[in-house]
């Protein structure tokens, strides 16, 4: 009965390469989206709801792309790279246009509209990008290489943002105006957001040119083979999960939605209020117009590279414990300590210390929840559909947490550096919350 084979290195590189691209354009926004709309003219109380759109935009698209590319096949463009290239070629579009919603002579009110729109259009089209990435991973990869495949995703995740988050102090640094009139985006923004684009499509295209999907007629044979070692020799191989393994892997991914919950939330606030936190304890500054609140907004691209850089780091590392639980729940421990230590750093070099902690907590949520959750539904036809939904796991949080965002800020002090304290505290239950998942590779 036929296997998935092992894949060369390269088999593996080629899958996700394209998230390299796709990850440039999250970074963009998730670094600079509280940027564009303070400067826009969004009070700080109202930040976090500009947030809500992003993961609400996910908790939708991605399902529906996992249901409806589990039923695709379009021959040699097989069944997830066209939701792929269509979701790139709608992103570049939008990333043109969103950093430019107080370019076209609006109202405050206007501006901040248009700009809502093109971000909700922007995050529904890099998440139809991005999640047949990680299907790709789950149809194609077998058991014992998914782990170094979703490594290597989480390189590229990580090489990606890396280049998003400096753009705009690069393009600052080569001369590129980083101050504008009041309520409008600087350019160094604005070009961040073209070269982006730009790189986005060409390493889609690399994807798309170097990667050709299983048939349906060998998915069918490789889920028949791994339900049948699934559920012991000498059983009948069977076309779908059985009943014991789609109770094992539904707790399993219910298990590690709880700890996405905690940890999602957290890396909201951090998104969220960043920016804020250091333009007031560094910059001396909450003037969302003022000099040092954008020179705060480039620093925030330097901080979130550093912490890309601890995360390709700490992936290294976490290969290396041979308890997968211990492995999670301390990256995610040393993370809660980086975000705690923030809001007491006046120096802007200092910060690389504790972002660069967070960075731990960032790999291990990269890596461990899709390694988890795609080995237990290992020889199902619905992994796009699971996928999909496990998704909700990473967006729902993100909605609570922005919708809260506003009262949690002003019950404490409407201080932005107190949000980060939170972060760190929710990373801290999400650790204690990790033990409780079943970590066993199949219930038979």
């Amino acid at each position: 009965m036929k296997t998935k084979p092992d894949l060369k290195f390269n088999q593996l590189w080629n899958i996700s390469f394209g998230f390299f691209g796709v990850q440039i354009a999250y970074a963009l926004q998730s670094a600079n989206i509280s940027r564009i709309f303070a400067t826009l003219g969004a009070d700080p109380h109202n930040l976090s709801y500009f947030w809500i759109l992003p993961p609400l935009m996910g908790m939708v698209v991605q399902p529906l792309v996992g249901y409806f590319s589990d039923k695709t096949w379009l021959g040699r463009w097989g069944r997830r790279i066209p939701y792929l290239l269509i979701g790139a070629m709608a992103a570049i579009i939008v990333m043109c246009l969103l950093p430019n919603a107080g370019s076209f002579g609006l109202t405050v009110a206007g501006a901040m509209t248009f700009g809502l729109i093109a971000l909700m259009f922007l995050d529904t089209s890099i998440n139809m990008a991005m999640q047949p990435f990680k299907m790709m991973v789950g149809d194609m990869v077998n058991e014992k290489q998914k782990a170094k495949a979703y490594s290597i995703q989480s390189f590229l995740c990580n090489a990606g943002s890396l280049v998003g988050y400096i753009f705009p102090f690069l393009f600052t640094a080569t001369g590129i105006a980083n101050v504008a009139p009041e309520g409008v985006v600087p350019d160094s923004v604005k070009w961040s957001f073209y070269v982006g684009a730009a790189i986005l499509i060409l390493c889609v295209i690399y994807t798309i040119s170097n990667v050709k999907e299983y048939t349906p007629a060998e998915m069918a044979e490789f889920n028949a083979a791994a339900n049948a070692e699934g559920q012991g020799s000498g059983q009948t191989a069977a076309t779908d999960m059985s009943p014991e393994q789609r109770k094992h892997a539904l707790r399993v991914f219910f298990e590690v939605g709880l700890v996405q919950f905690f940890c999602w939330a957290a890396f909201m606030y951090m998104w969220t209020y960043t920016n804020g936190t250091i333009a007031d304890t560094v910059w001396g500054t909450t003037d969302a117009a003022s000099e040092g609140y954008q020179l705060a907004g480039n620093w925030v691209g330097i901080l979130f590279a550093v912490q890309a850089i601890g995360s390709v780091l700490w992936a290294v590392v976490l290969p290396q414990f041979k308890n997968i639980k211990v492995a999670y729940a301390l990256s995610l421990i040393i993370g809660g300590i980086g975000f705690a230590m923030v809001p007491y750093i006046h120096n802007q070099y200092m910060l690389f210390v504790p972002y660069f902690f967070i960075g731990f907590a960032w790999a291990a949520m990269l890596a461990m929840p899709f390694t988890m959750v795609t080995n237990a539904f290992e020889g199902s036809s619905r992994m796009g559909t699971a996928l999909g939904l496990f998704n909700c796991t990473i967006c729902i949080p993100q909605i609570v947490a922005a919708a809260l965002g506003g009262v949690l800020l002003a019950a404490m002090g409407s201080v932005q550096g107190n949000m980060l304290l939170l972060a760190g505290i929710l990373l801290i239950v999400g650790a204690a919350c990790v033990f409780i998942i079943e970590d066993k590779k199949r219930k038979n």
